[in-house]
């Protein structure tokens, strides 16, 4: 996700600060918080807090870099190819992840992590320990490590996998510091060599967990893992200042680095108002009731502490280091989520291909030409076999292979993506939502190709729908197509969807990843049957959507029916209604523009919506 650029000098400075002392908790004990996601573009930025960390390592902490497109064999270990050979029986070789036992492992690119590593990362980081059972071994290797996720991605697709993010302590985004803002470490060396020496010998803290568990339920933070970062963090500010205890300030810094860039709501939202005329003021007691408690009864109960769980300064501490904008982000990110629809503009699904693409590893298989023979993998398959092998009337000093030692290579490439605009061309406003969309078409065009994207406009009007631009990402062809397209008539809202539904499902028979795009006010009154009437149109198109849903197209629902300034309705519009039973994200932009329209279409919608 892009975050908001800090607003003022002092707040980048702080940045700059928790970012550096991020780093110095992560380096006095890895394993203890999982790790830090770094967020930002290759520079001297980054490169100045990498620094920064490598100079808090003792000279003992291995420190490794992971390729995101690792493989197995080279991230978790296996079979040692020349030592299995030589000794005539398998021998085990140590995988990256159990090289980094107590240090760390810095993933550069950890947004492009293949889900498979990641799942393989996150492992590591909730056992301590890689767990070998391939190539005819068996062994348990222990990986006690943190990690360093440096994350450049451009756009909400494009972040760090959801549950290793989980499993690591830190948060930082540095994409909109400089050079300049660039300061000395806020920790030293013989700081952290002492705090060494204390931290995790202390006892569990009973009030650190309730003070770090309620700040987590007052921003909305459900993750028990966070809770307990915050209460090491806490402790290990003490270790670092000499302390074997956490006070306040090491409570208000540790929520403000764990908690705070977890936040999906703000605790303003559970506080009551203090003015409630339902509720009796605490300090003043109807004249009617008695006190129930006498001096005796207070002196057997223990006294209450002065301040609740949640102290005032805290909260506002943690509501001050959330990224602006971040509440809304998440409100938006959640519905594309549920709905399954990703940015049009981006990528498309992945599927397997035979000769061409990534490689990925490699499988089980035979030479027919169609297949590509894996060299490695196949001798690393037959290697085990060799003492028995040699054993045979037949047998021969080479290596011998047979058929189940096989294995072929795997590649994996990017299906191409269709982003299928079906827009209403009938009423009035036609001509305005045609030029709009004729211009959002151009500009996704513009970056069509390098992303392997095809774009396609339908219209209806009347009682028909107009396949005005078939899938394509020729520019030219685009404009030709599209200039002259009429609008005006009626609005057959089913016979539209039945067109974008059956150009997606031919789509998706060609190896393609649709998406539609439906710009519209719901207002159908041309239905199946032109003389049914108004009522009957609209329920034909709640069956045209629930046939999209049906097929799972992933779609946004464009409503761009006028509304009223301060109008308030309980009821749904017609588009609401419509994009509730295609499973769609309905978004109200009653005036869409050309540009506007290509950020939605691309999945960066969040700006648009706060603006």
């Amino acid at each position: 996700m892009q975050l908001d650029a800090p607003q003022s000098e002092d707040a980048k400075v702080q940045v700059w600060a928790d970012a550096q002392l991020a780093v110095a908790l992560v380096a006095l004990d890895p394993a203890a918080f999982g790790g830090m996601i770094i967020r930002a573009h290759a520079g001297p930025v980054r490169d100045a807090l990498l620094k920064t960390f490598h100079g808090m390592c003792t000279p003992d902490m291995p420190v490794r870099r992971m390729p995101s497109h690792i493989a197995d064999e080279r991230l978790l270990g296996g079979l040692d190819m020349a030592a299995t050979l030589k000794a005539g029986k398998p021998v085990t070789q140590r995988g990256l992840l159990s090289e980094a036992d107590g240090g760390v492992v810095i993933v550069p690119m950890a947004e492009r992590m293949e889900p498979l590593t990641a799942s393989r990362l996150t492992g590591v980081l909730d056992t301590g320990e890689v767990v070998l059972e391939r190539d005819g071994i068996a062994a348990t290797l222990r990986a006690l490590l943190g990690v360093l996720a440096l994350d450049e991605g451009l756009g909400e697709e494009e972040a760090v996998s959801a549950a290793l993010a989980d499993r690591m302590a830190f948060r930082a985004d540095l994409s909109h510091l400089s050079i300049r803002d660039i300061a000395d470490p806020v920790v030293t060396s013989a700081a952290l060599s002492n705090a060494r020496a204390v931290f995790g010998a202390n006892a569990p803290d009973d009030r650190l967990l309730e003070v770090m568990t309620a700040l987590a339920v007052a921003f909305g933070v459900s993750s028990v893992r966070a809770i307990l970062f915050a209460v090491r963090t806490a402790k290990a500010l003490a270790a670092l200042d000499g302390r074997q205890d956490a006070e306040d300030h090491d409570i208000e810094c540790a929520a403000r680095l764990v908690i705070a860039p977890r936040a999906t709501r703000l605790p303003m939202e559970d506080r009551q108002d203090e003015s409630s005329p339902d509720e009796t003021p605490p300090d003043e007691v109807p004249e009617e009731q008695e006190p129930e408690s006498s001096s005796a009864d207070e002196a057997d109960d223990p006294p209450p502490p002065p301040d609740g769980p949640l102290d005032d300064q805290v909260l506002e501490a943690v509501e001050a280091a959330i990224p602006a904008d971040l509440l809304e982000r998440l409100k938006i990110g959640a519905a594309l989520g549920k709905s399954g629809v990703q940015g049009a503009g981006g990528k498309g699904m992945q599927q397997q291909a035979l000769m061409r693409g990534r490689p990925i590893g490699s499988r089980r298989g035979r030479l027919d030409g169609r297949s590509k023979l894996h060299v490695v993998d196949t001798l690393r398959a037959a290697a085990p076999w060799q003492p028995l092998r040699r054993k045979t009337p037949h047998a021969r000093s080479a290596v011998m292979v047979t058929g189940d030692d096989i294995r072929v290579r795997r590649f994996k490439q990017r299906e191409e993506s269709v982003t299928i605009f079906l827009v209403d061309a009938s009423g009035s406003a036609a001509l305005h939502r045609l030029a709009e969309v004729k211009g959002a078409v151009e500009l996704l065009l513009a970056e069509s190709y390098a992303r392997r994207d095809f774009v396609a406009l339908v219209t209806f009007r009347g009682e028909s729908a107009d396949l005005v631009l078939p899938p394509t990402r020729s520019l030219v062809r685009a404009k030709r197509c599209l200039a002259g397209v009429p609008g005006g008539g009626g609005t057959p809202l089913a016979t539209g969807l039945d067109a974008g539904l059956e150009i997606a499902l031919e789509s998706r028979r060609q190896g393609r990843t649709p998406r539609l795009v439906v710009m519209t006010d719901g207002q159908a009154n041309v239905g199946y049957d032109p003389t049914s009437g108004r009522a009957q149109a609209h329920a034909d198109a709640i069956i045209a959507a629930n046939r999209l849903a049906m097929y799972q197209i992933a779609a946004l629902m464009i409503d761009t029916s006028p509304r009223r300034s301060g109008a308030k309705s309980d009821r749904p519009s017609k588009a609401a209604e419509v994009a509730e039973a295609m499973g769609a994200v309905h978004l109200a932009l009653p005036y869409p523009n050309a540009a506007g329209l290509k950020e939605l279409v691309d999945g960066d919608i969040s700006r648009k919506l706060a603006g």
